[in-house]
């Protein structure tokens, strides 16, 4: 028996147990009559942006984030997923959510509405960073919408953390295949833009064989960013990597300003990233802050409390963008991840999982496509074999610890979909706009919005749902006036005292 079975089987089944997810769900408030963005402000009956707990915005105004909280099974998460939809479908009047994670028609970059928060010294904070992130990056490319999965196990001290996320880079291949659900897009995305992609029909543009452009080099990727060789080999490693990205002028960034001639603040600062939520990457260790703490003095201070997993695509054939089995999947490959041998990675290493990245995202369908490990190649299909035999005896234990077939049924469902690529959601979004919706994407994924919004409103609501939170909604906008009237020093000020890299320190 191999060293990470014998793990496997001595693990306690009250760790197992103990294992709990969240999600934080993305989608683009979106006109259905055009299936073009909605320039609406965030509803007042949604609350606060700034404060309320399950309703935020992402990066526009524009974009919803719906928020859950802390479960102990994947079925009681996605309840309180739908349960979060059912209150804001209720708000948006025609609205739709967005279904897919590539965007709906979108107006020229500079009239994308970033995020307002209000006129707190955090709240304008929190704007001033969406517009950095526009100047940096364009407003268009921060539209593409995701799920953020959160994943925690009793027991995982910070070299359990960064060894899981070693393994989830090498391996996150397997999901972009299995999950990915963005094989085309809207040209408007890419207007003006070299794109590389092939057109479908008029307004629509793909990749054959694609499996999520969200997550390729049309998604969240910086020139500026790709310059940072970001190791996961410990805690200490990682926050010195991410402090030098803080607190290191980028010139680009410089001739940009952080205050226009206007008075008008561009961006938080002139640093190749402003702050901790700018560096993009598939994976984060993280840590819950207290008020006004950095992220990475949290890290430092406290160790990594759980995982963010940020390259799942909103599935626009799932109701709420997910489905409890995706989530059991996930669970089975993180504790795989954490399970597994995880040598430390290397330079050479973090090159070759960034091509394998692009490799995947736009053509992880294509036979035969061969990816890189050891310094070496393998067919991607051969990996991804490899991969899901060695989740059988995990889904077992966990469905052993936690009683039923649930896990086991959830890898089966995706060993079948590897075996027939056809049943990727990848391929089937590319079907489905051929066979129904003239290969246009607009279509597809408004008749998706809209099927999504009646099944949603169709099922039962619990009782006094609506009641609850529209006190949330008011309890929110009570919050957000009193950080408001709390306020006792100046913007700049602020500012300034948030950045000083002393709050990076643990």
């Amino acid at each position: 028996m191999s060293d990470w079975l014998k793990r496997l089987e001595a693990l306690d089944p009250a760790r197992l147990a103990g294992m709990r997810r969240g999600v934080e769900k993305e989608s683009l408030r979106a006109l259905p009559t055009a299936a073009s963005l909605a320039l609406t402000p965030h509803p007042t009956a949604l609350g606060s942006a700034l404060t309320h707990e399950t309703v935020t915005t992402d990066f526009s105004e524009s974009q919803l984030e719906l928020i859950t909280g802390v479960h102990a099974s994947a079925e009681a998460c996605v309840a309180q997923l739908t349960e979060i939809h059912q209150a804001v479908y209720r708000c948006l009047g025609e609205e739709l959510m967005w279904a897919s994670s590539m965007p709906c028609l979108l107006p020229a970059d500079e009239t994308i509405p970033i995020g307002r928060y209000g006129a707190s010294n955090i709240g304008r904070a929190k704007s001033v960073y969406r517009m950095g992130l526009g100047h940096r990056y364009g407003r268009r490319m921060q539209t593409i919408s995701g799920i953020h999965y959160n994943w925690s196990m009793p027991g995982l001290d910070n070299a359990d953390h960064f060894a899981l996320i070693r393994n989830f880079r090498r391996h996150s291949f397997l999901l972009l295949t299995l999950f990915g659900a963005s094989p085309a897009l809207c040209a408007s995305f890419v207007a003006g833009r070299e794109h590389g992609l092939q057109p479908l029909t008029d307004g629509t543009l793909h990749m054959p064989h694609g499996t999520s452009l969200r997550m390729g080099r049309l998604g969240y990727q910086s020139d500026a960013q790709a310059s940072l060789a970001v190791s996961y080999n410990s805690l200490d490693g990682y926050a010195a990597s991410l402090q030098d990205a803080l607190t290191r002028p980028y010139p680009a960034y410089e001739k940009v300003g952080v205050v226009n001639p206007g008075g008008e603040y561009n961006q938080l600062s002139t640093t190749l990233l402003q702050i901790e939520n700018e560096f993009y990457g598939t994976i984060r260790p993280k840590r819950t802050i207290r008020s006004g703490e950095r992220p990475l003095h949290a890290l430092r201070e406290r160790g990594v409390e759980y995982i963010e997993v940020r390259c799942m695509d909103l599935d626009p054939f799932e109701p709420v963008g997910i489905a409890a089995s995706t989530m059991r999947f996930l669970d089975i490959f993180l504790l795989h991840c954490w399970l597994t041998d995880s040598p430390n990675d290397t330079p050479e290493e973090l090159g070759a999982l960034a091509r394998n990245q692009h490799r995947t995202a736009s053509a992880g369908r294509e036979p035969g496509l061969k990816l890189e490990r050891r310094g070496g190649e393998i067919a991607l299909r051969d990996w991804g074999r490899e991969l899901l035999t060695e989740f059988a005896p995990i889904a077992r234990k966990i469905d052993q610890t936690l009683g039923g077939s649930l896990y086991r049924e959830a890898l089966a469902q995706a060993v079948e979909r590897w075996d027939r690529p056809d049943d990727l959601p990848s391929a089937r979004v590319l079907a489905a706009m051929s066979a129904g919706h003239r290969c246009s994407h607009l279509d597809f994924v408004a008749a998706r919005s809209e099927a999504a919004r009646a099944h949603v409103l169709a099922q039962p609501m619990p009782e006094g749902l609506m009641a609850r939170f529209e006190q949330s909604a008011r309890a929110s906008l009570e919050a957000q006036a009193a950080i408001e009237a709390a306020d006792t020093v100046d913007f700049e000020t602020f500012r300034q005292q948030y950045l000083d890299p002393a709050q990076l320190r643990g």
